[in-house]
């Protein structure tokens, strides 16, 4: 069966056999156009070049900042929740496990208010959204803040 397959028609071309005299079409400066740097055997010209011409990404200005100091918090909702069984202990460990947070680059833990919590849980996180808290109490459990 393998041994059939092929591609479909018109899907494999001859190779341009370039600078191989003018009947073909394709001799004297093999299509490389007249004189200039890429018309010579290696042009090493650097990405975002124009010619000595100042390039685009100089001539614009600079916008906006980036605090390095920031500190990015990986996010978990009230609905998501959920899926544990009444009386848990959920911190970020179990949080790992259960895939709700993704990768260990983060700085910490936030609990955000979305959806409706069921269930009582004692949730253990780097921070609270006001809602969160409310919602995690009146559902019967606790919040604990891990510095």
């Amino acid at each position: 069966m393998l041994d059939k397959l092929s591609p479909p028609p018109g899907a494999v071309h001859r190779r341009k056999r370039v600078g191989r005299g003018p009947g073909s079409g394709h001799g004297k400066t093999a299509c490389r156009g007249t004189k200039g740097q890429r018309a010579r055997t290696s042009p090493d010209i650097p990405r975002g070049f124009e010619g000595g011409q100042m390039p685009l990404h100089r001539r614009l200005p600079k916008r906006g900042f980036r605090n390095p100091f920031r500190k990015e918090y990986a996010i978990v909702h009230v609905e998501d929740l959920n899926r544990f069984p009444e009386g848990t202990v959920v911190d970020p460990s179990l949080l790992r496990e259960a895939g709700l947070v993704k990768g260990s680059w983060w700085d910490g833990i936030k609990v955000l208010g979305d959806g409706e919590l069921k269930v009582p849980l004692t949730v253990k996180a780097h921070k609270f959204s006001a809602s969160a808290l409310k919602k995690i109490e009146a559902a019967g459990g606790k919040v604990e803040v891990i510095s």
